[in-house]
């Protein structure tokens, strides 16, 4: 009877808590699903859950969050400073953008230094091995390392065409030495993309050797992909040769495209597993997928959403790899407020919930701090997406992007923002 009284009065409490969520804008109750549902988004009182992930995105790409370094010593000490910074900051993990393009940063006898570490790709520091350095740091201040790679991009955008960028890598760049295993994308905006051919075997033999190189070499917490598998526009048939040979069942161009995604990750997940058993120790393999897998009226399964689809334009099956157990966790990007029109916040941290629960697999979310202070993100949209977090136990933390954005913020919003985000764990006072 005690228990259920305190039960009673821990319930009244966190009742007496929540508050409806209003638009600054039009100081009207935000809706649900924008225009897909009136109802209103109840926000309970945040509680610090003991063991929530609380991770960072470091990125390499552009050199985003991490300049170019020439000596060891250089590397060493703007590293540990990033990390020190988590640390203080009650942060629990890095991803670190370990292979932006077909590349690396670390010692690898199948991927160039990459261009982003020192200068030039192929052009490494003498006689350092940066991710050997990275882990151990990582784990003397208390935080866990994932190792961030995105599987396919060659460029993500350049003025030449494929021939020319091609010979500007190092000789032994993977994409350089296949360029039949390379596809080139002409933009309608100008330039060109290339990435590797998700539907040749031997581009997915490379990625799973890549990953176990990484986990053999380095005792990293875990293994981590990004959003870019197939391109985010539209590639039309340049792929049409590929699919003609390597299309024994005869599945529908789209079916087929998503097969040899869902084929990686299922080639990366045995790879991952297999190392796990040989070394013993636990080894996390998980992806950050663009938030929106399909809308409702698309698929009956799909989110009370309007937006792009990643199963559709991607052809990555994210839900699927959930449902199926082919990765140890998930972080949707969810870079967009709670007022957003076709992409609301909180139909899409619910919809995320309801397709982990009961697969075993972790869910986190991707929060989008780089857009606060731009157009619908005030200084309160982070700490609001963090309450709401809290109303499905599914949601085990969250991964922000980025580091940059955090601790250099672009704008005073963003400032504000983040020293809430310390008030809000206990942090800054």
């Amino acid at each position: 009877m005690k228990f259920a009284a305190l039960l009673f009065s821990l319930l009244i409490a966190v009742a007496a808590a929540a508050e409806v969520l209003t638009d600054p804008a039009t100081r009207k109750p935000v809706r649900y699903a924008g225009r897909f549902s009136d109802k209103p988004v109840w926000l309970p009182a945040y509680r610090i859950r003991p063991g929530e992930m609380r991770g960072v995105w470091v990125a390499t790409v552009e050199n985003l969050d991490f300049g170019i370094h020439s000596t060891a010593a250089s590397y060493r000490r703007d590293f540990s400073r990033i990390i020190s910074n988590l640390k203080r900051a009650g942060f629990t993990a890095v991803f670190f953008q370990v292979r932006p393009h077909c590349d690396a940063f670390y010692a690898s006898s199948l991927n160039p230094w990459s261009a982003r570490l020192a200068g030039a790709e192929g052009r490494g520091i003498p006689g350092f091995d940066p991710l050997s350095y990275m882990v151990a740091e990582t784990h003397r201040q208390g935080l866990q390392f994932h190792a961030w790679l995105n599987p396919y991009r060659v460029i993500g955008r350049t003025k030449l065409n494929k021939s020319g960028y091609l010979r500007t890598l190092a000789p032994g760049n993977f994409a350089r030495r296949n360029p039949g295993l390379v596809l080139a994308h002409r933009s309608s905006g100008g330039g060109y993309s290339l990435f590797l051919n998700p539907g040749e075997p031997a581009v997915t033999a490379h990625i799973v050797a890549t990953v176990t190189e990484i986990i053999r070499k380095y005792p990293v917490d875990g293994i981590h992909f990004d959003d870019y598998f197939y391109l985010y526009e539209d590639i039309g048939a340049i792929d049409a040769d590929t699919y003609r040979r390597r299309n024994p069942g005869r599945l529908s161009l789209a079916a087929w495209r998503r097969a040899n995604v869902t084929g990686t990750i299922r080639a990366v997940r045995q790879a991952v597993e297999q190392a796990e058993r040989s070394s013993r120790r636990r080894i996390a393999f998980g992806v950050s997928p663009f938030g929106i897998w399909a809308n409702r009226r698309s698929l009956p399964s799909g989110s009370l959403t309007g937006g792009k689809e990643s199963y559709f334009t991607q052809y990555a099956d994210t839900r699927g790899w959930v449902k199926n157990g082919l990765i140890d966790y998930i972080v949707p990007q969810l870079y967009w407020p709670f007022t957003h029109e076709v992409a609301a916040y909180a139909a899409l941290a619910d919809w995320w919930a309801d397709t982990v629960r009961g697969t075993g697999v972790r869910l986190y979310i991707g929060q989008g701090f780089y857009r606060v202070g731009k157009a619908g993100w005030n200084e309160n949209e982070i700490i609001n997406q963090l309450r709401y977090n809290q109303t499905r136990p599914e949601i085990g933390g969250s991964i922000f992007f980025s580091y940059r954005h955090l601790f250099s913020p672009e704008n005073a919003t963003a400032k504000r923002s983040f020293y809430q985000l310390l008030r809000l764990w206990g942090v800054y006072r």
